[in-house]
């Protein structure tokens, strides 16, 4: 993987928010419905989940 890939995957990941917001939104209600976790822990977990969900997706994309 060279430094072309690298800003690919980072350029490419803004678009793939909009495909990751809705499975962090699911998991961190999940979460504090049945775990009964924090509104701060449940804003955590969708934020990571939402940016490494992203990375993820732009990553398959451009290496898949």
């Amino acid at each position: 993987m060279n430094s072309h890939d690298i800003m690919m995957i980072l350029v490419m990941s803004f678009p793939m928010f909009l495909f990751a917001v809705y499975p962090g939104l699911k998991l961190g209600d999940y979460l504090e419905e049945h775990y009964h976790i924090s509104e701060a822990a449940k804003r955590a977990v969708i934020v990571t989940v939402t940016i490494s969900g992203s990375l993820a997706l732009a990553a398959y994309m451009q290496l898949g």
